[in-house]
């Protein structure tokens, strides 16, 4: 099969080829396994922080990519809740232990032998992957594959942010950043607590002009403040300045939930900005978001199709994988990036 590898790590800035394509021996499933024929695959900033060593793969060749939706092509002889032929996505989370405490408790994200598709096992830059059962999700119908991808993800780590949020309805949320899962929390915001603002911090217009199309009641640059301080704050991005400045906007007692899996460490020094009685004073709290467990995927796909919620998507075919992170690396995002593996 047809497949893009990470061969080595290094800044994207320094690599012409960041990931190279080559043909690669088709997977075979075992007796718990499915065999997909990829559609489409997500492209997230986590690819840049394995292919730039942050997060990087505990072997090489690696094929990445964890925004996967397909169609099963072969089952294995334990496998009991498909069949071949039917529509199915995988997320980040490729498996877990299943007998830990966390994995009990139905955090699997926090197992200690959590393994990540296409970091941990090869993912979805690829014709076909293989994936346990019982971390393949039905797509519900109303989306297309392309819309279905970025929810896998982006959607389902939004979606377990804003949970973590602990905001109620009518309480003002601040999204920084505003990018794949940034707009996807704030199309499910406007469902889930219909009377609470939500406030946007973007340093491109064109990402502040979608967030007022998508019903956000102010945006702004991520060092402005907005008219009244947020009761939580979500941040979507990959450093640290948006981290420090969201703390200046949250109300006495609010939360900031990060959404990342690793911090780039180009601004670091920002955060010897931080202010005690400015930033961290008042009771406020910072909580970080692990991976996703299956239960945000589940639900999150159940909610965003009787919603129904409609990511933008950006579409790059498969030729043009390199190019798709290399933008995306540069910050020319609108919504999501979406690779067409199937012609």
């Amino acid at each position: 099969m047809r497949a893009w590898l990470i061969e080595k790590v290094g800044p994207i800035e320094e690599q012409s080829q960041p990931l190279q394509n080559r043909e690669v021996a088709d997977p075979e499933a075992s007796s718990n396994e499915l065999i997909i024929r990829v559609s489409v695959c997500g492209i997230c900033h986590t690819e840049l922080d394995e292919i730039e060593g942050r997060t990087p793969p505990p072997r090489f060749p690696m094929i990445p990519g964890h925004q996967v939706v397909g169609r099963v092509e072969v089952i294995g002889k334990s496998v009991t809740r498909y069949q071949t032929g039917d529509r199915v996505g995988v997320g980040w989370i490729f498996s877990a232990c299943g007998t830990c405490d966390a994995c009990l408790a139905g955090n699997e994200n926090l197992c200690s032998r959590f393994r990540a598709t296409g970091r941990d096992h090869f993912g979805g830059y690829a014709e076909l992957m293989s994936v346990p059962e019982k971390y393949a999700f039905p797509v519900p119908e109303i989306f297309k594959d392309e819309e279905a991808a970025p929810l896998l993800c982006a959607g389902a780590i939004g979606y377990r942010s804003l949970r973590l949020t602990g905001l109620t309805d009518g309480q003002r949320l601040g999204l920084t950043g505003f990018g794949a899962s940034g707009h996807l929390v704030l199309m499910l915001s406007r469902f889930q607590f219909p009377h609470s603002d939500v406030c946007v911090f973007a340093r491109s217009e064109r990402e502040r002009e979608l967030a007022m199309e998508l019903g956000a009641v102010w945006v702004g640059d991520t060092t402005d403040r907005p008219p009244e301080l947020c009761d939580a704050i979500i941040d979507t991005t990959p450093v640290w300045k948006p981290v420090v400045e969201a703390l200046r906007c949250l109300a006495p007692g609010g939360r900031l939930v990060i959404n990342a899996i690793r911090k780039e460490t180009s601004d670091q020094d920002d955060l010897l900005r931080l202010n005690y009685s400015d930033h961290l004073w008042m009771e406020k709290e910072i909580k970080s978001v692990a991976n996703v467990a299956r239960r945000d995927i589940a639900e999150f796909l159940e909610i965003a199709g009787k919603i129904p919620l409609r990511p933008k998507v950006q579409i790059y075919p498969f030729e043009d994988a390199n190019k798709a992170l290399v933008d995306l690396k540069a910050g020319r995002i609108h919504g999501a990036k979406v690779l067409k593996i199937l012609s």
